[in-house]
């Protein structure tokens, strides 16, 4: 286990803009992402963004340590290589049983800005699909993130993690409230994602006029009908174009640059004549709206920085009301542990079983070819079936122990038993190595920072 790592940074590193330097656009991430594990020589990877963080877990090529990729997934986002020490002092590291905690950590929520953030699980779920999709979600993190997602759910159902206020788009939506009681008008959604869904819902819920900005129109269609009410959606490009009067504008699509700006703003200035101007909150990385036009023309606009700085204030309560999620992720950890272990187990005894039957077979065939060459076909193939049974039965008794061993005392108690192993056998545990993390178990490994 100790070749699976987790390498990025959060927004306590930087803030949104230095997420926003290592933020793949949504519409290229496929391909980024599987350039990335190619860059990299990573056969596993998982990209995960959110507005929180920028984190890659990956499986290391044989014998590399984690830190080392720093540099390599600095390059490979930010576009250029890292000045001395830079890669470490931007991106965090960790490693072995650190990477799978942290990794649970992420997906519950607990190392959310907003503790218990109810966006994240699902957001993990779509980075590992789109792995698997890539065919970069193997055997090793395979596994890991399914426990992950079903450790978040389990942690919601079980602690007051799901309790509350749990998502960064209810500060926005505070933000929001807090104008729609000075302005009256609709409420654009810029985007159709979670932040802006969780937005729609709770405005809808209030009897507040929606509008649903999209560059495909469809997408923005299905959400006003699953917001119902007084809901409508637009092109973005009719919406820049020719903006109707508004009380706020929610901002979170995945375009990797600015989607409003001088001109764009001065025509939705425009349109709300004397009124005030509308409220923009700005929650995507990089940034929807251009901030020094914002600015300028006099807009209030709260953005990524501002959410972030409102969440951390709260964190230290919500920590106190979530600690009964860390004995779920101590579980998680063992649960982990106990399965990868066992699959190295299986690969070595794979391995020992499958050197008994061809050393029986080649054996047998020497055999007959030296001293039984007049047997018929029935009696070779008689021959053969006793060898083969002969094997499994020597096999059965080295196999059951090595498996019981490795149970009362862990992977690694079973590794002098294959020390001085040579040959075929040698080689089919060099490929178990390679393909199952032969012996490797989490739990002598430890995050690195």
């Amino acid at each position: 286990m100790d070749r699976i790592g987790v390498v990025g940074l959060d927004w306590r590193r930087g803030g949104p803009s230095a997420l926003a330097r290592f933020s793949l656009p949504a519409a290229e991430r496929p391909q980024r992402i599987a350039d990335l594990a190619r860059a990299a020589g990573a056969r596993e990877l998982v990209y995960i963004a959110t507005c929180n963080r920028v984190e890659i877990a990956f499986v290391t090529e044989a014998g590399a340590e984690v830190a080392q990729y720093r540099r390599r997934f600095f390059a490979e986002l930010a576009g250029r290589e890292p000045e001395a020490g830079e890669a470490e002092r931007v991106l965090r590291a960790w490693a072995g049983e650190g990477a799978a905690e942290h990794l649970f950590l992420v997906a519950a929520g607990l190392d959310s800005a907003r503790i218990g953030e109810t966006e994240i699980t699902g957001q993990v779920r779509e980075a590992a699909e789109l792995s698997r999709r890539l065919g970069l979600l193997g055997k090793r993190l395979g596994p890991l993130f399914v426990e992950a997602i079903k450790l978040a759910r389990r942690a919601r159902e079980r602690t007051k993690l799901g309790q509350g206020r749990t998502s960064l788009a209810e500060i926005a939506l505070d933000h929001v409230r807090g104008r729609l009681g000075r302005a009256a008008g609709p409420v654009a959604l810029l985007g159709v994602s979670a932040m802006t869904r969780r937005c729609g819902v709770s405005l809808a819920e209030e009897g507040t006029p929606l509008l649903v900005v999209n560059r495909s129109l469809e997408p923005a269609r299905a959400l006003c009908g699953e917001l119902g009410g007084d809901s409508s959606a637009v092109a973005l490009e009719e919406f820049r174009l020719s903006p109707p009067p508004l009380a706020a504008l929610v901002s979170a699509t995945g375009a990797p640059g600015t989607i409003l700006g001088r001109e764009e703003l001065a025509r939705i200035a425009g349109a709300c004549g004397c009124e005030p101007l509308p409220l923009l909150v700005d929650l995507a990385l990089p940034p929807d709206v251009d901030r020094a036009a914002a600015r300028g023309l006099g807009f209030p606009r709260v953005g990524m920085e501002e959410i972030l700085a409102t969440a951390e204030e709260s964190r230290g309560h919500r920590v106190l009301e979530v600690r009964e999620a860390r004995v779920l992720i101590d579980e998680a950890l063992e649960r982990i542990d106990r399965l990868l272990g066992q699959r190295s187990v299986d690969g070595a005894i794979s391995a020992l079983r499958e050197q008994f039957q061809a050393t029986a077979h080649t054996q047998v065939e020497h055999l007959l070819r030296r001293e039984f060459g007049e047997l018929d076909p029935r009696r070779r193939d008689l021959l053969r079936r006793f060898a083969s049974r002969l094997a499994a039965h020597f096999a059965h008794l080295p196999s059951t122990g090595l498996r019981e061993l490795a149970l009362a005392h862990g992977p690694e108690a079973i590794r002098p038993f294959f020390a001085r192993a040579e040959g075929d056998l040698a080689q089919e545990l060099d490929a178990a190595r390679e393909a199952g993390d032969l012996f490797g178990s989490i739990a002598d490994t430890s995050g690195e920072e």
